[in-house]
């Protein structure tokens, strides 16, 4: 949140900027940086939230579970002795906010990506490891 919030001063401040120098003489005087603010709040105090209560995990010694959704909810179980590997990545996105995508590769043909996006890096390896070790568990 605190690095979302940083991510959005700098348009708040552009915005501050151009009614400053260009707008404060018209009808738009104040416009525009309310407009970023209005955006800016949402995606700092409002958007994280939502997100957060919209999805879910849980691992259950044997099984990843997945749920998402508010109007289309789905519950994704992933037994652990599907799982042909794991990949935790990191986008351009995620580097800016701190985040890591667990990316769990099934041996179903359907939905067989299962992705557990905004994990802070060290809990995305922490989950990867602990189904590694749970498979090789389970084959010895």
């Amino acid at each position: 949140m605190l690095r979302s919030a940083i991510f959005w001063l700098i348009p708040l401040i552009g915005a501050l900027v151009l009614d400053r120098l260009v707008l404060s003489e018209t009808w738009a005087a104040g416009l525009v940086p309310l407009i970023v603010a209005f955006f800016a709040f949402g995606a700092v105090v409002v958007g994280p939230g939502r997100i957060y209560r919209r999805l879910g995990y849980a691992l259950d010694g044997r099984l990843l579970r997945v749920v998402r959704g508010w109007l289309f909810h789905v519950d994704t179980v992933v037994p652990f002795v599907r799982v042909q590997h794991i990949d935790v990545t990191r986008g351009p996105f995620d580097k800016l906010f701190g985040t890591a995508t667990l990316v769990v590769h099934t041996a179903g043909t359907h939905n067989s990506v299962v992705t557990l996006p905004g994990l802070a890096p060290d809990r995305a390896t922490e989950i990867r490891d602990s189904i590694r070790a749970e498979i090789r568990a389970d084959s010895e």
